[in-house]
């Protein structure tokens, strides 16, 4: 499976029963650049899809998430937000201000990760880095 696939037809690689609503909700998920939790997740489907409910939301969420096609990130603020688990790989700041969160990718964070796994004897294969931080005020 490449990266190029979408989560609908990571869906149905997985085998998962695809109604109307999980096709709505999985679109959603496809259309987000952001990091929604279930309230948004939630306000987005139901303005294309009224009959949607929050509960149903929810489970679709998990189901995802089991399935490996949802990440669940979890930032400390009581929220859990959701990303496209086959993204590329990206690290994250949080603005304790606004709860805004910025993905970036540093290739010297990466290198040094790997070279203190190796130092302590393993092969990295896979990481999450979480930066918390306020605005610098100029």
């Amino acid at each position: 499976m490449g990266k190029t696939d979408t989560i609908l037809e990571r869906c149905g690689a997985k085998g998962l029963r695809m109604t109307g609503q999980r096709r709505t909700i999985a679109a959603v998920l496809q259309d987000s650049d952001d990091h929604p939790d279930v309230e948004e997740l939630f306000a987005r489907a139901a303005s294309r899809d009224a009959g949607i409910s929050l509960a149903t939301v929810y489970r679709t969420v998990k189901l995802f998430e089991e399935a490996g096609i949802l990440d669940k990130l979890e930032f400390g603020d009581g929220r859990a937000r959701y990303e496209d688990a086959e993204r590329e790989h990206h690290d994250h700041l949080i603005d304790l201000h606004t709860g805004d969160v910025i993905e970036f990718v540093d290739p010297e964070i990466e290198a040094l990760q790997e070279r203190i796994a190796e130092k302590l004897g393993y092969r990295l294969k896979g990481h999450r880095l979480e930066l918390y931080g306020v605005p610098i005020r100029k």
